[in-house]
């Protein structure tokens, strides 16, 4: 059996994360597993603690436990990517406040689900941006895959 590794965000430097410590270490989370930040959840970038979390502190066998999924991400994308990343390092995911924990079968289909609402969303924003396409080549409009302007002369390179 793994560790328990404990993950807590609070998205401004007033917020305190003392109410979600409280309950990871309740869950069985030990200090010295517990990775904290207070930064906002709508970019990957910048989330120190949890690069550390997802890159070094975990191991095949643990399991991650926070207490709701918007704490961990704050986008399908992020969420999917994030669990991925556990699923290929062998890494439970638990989570506190909604019935999701992937050790057990009903938590696997949870997150699946999840998963699979994820995906649909993609999969319609990108049949909306093939009709968009579609829609300016029928008009008769130049071609939108350009790329962007040169940047240099190719006269000037021979």
């Amino acid at each position: 059996m793994g560790e328990m590794i404990g993950y807590a965000r609070v998205s401004s430097r007033g917020q305190s994360l003392t109410v979600q410590e409280g309950a990871l270490k309740a869950a069985g989370v030990t200090p010295e597993h517990l990775y904290s930040e207070k930064i906002s959840g709508r970019r990957r970038e910048g989330r120190a603690a949890l690069e550390d979390m997802l890159s070094r502190g975990i191991r095949k066998g643990d399991t991650v436990v926070c207490t709701r999924l918007d704490r961990l991400a704050r986008s399908t994308r992020d969420l999917l990517q994030i669990a991925e990343t556990l699923e290929n390092k062998g890494v439970n995911l638990r989570v506190l406040e909604q019935p999701i924990d992937t050790s057990n079968a009903a938590g696997k289909l949870f997150f699946t689900i999840l998963g699979a609402f994820g995906e649909f969303e993609a999969t319609i924003r990108a049949e909306r941006q093939r009709e968009g396409i579609d829609a300016a080549l029928a008009k008769g409009e130049a071609s939108p895959f350009k790329g962007r302007p040169a940047s240099i002369d190719a006269v000037k390179v021979v």
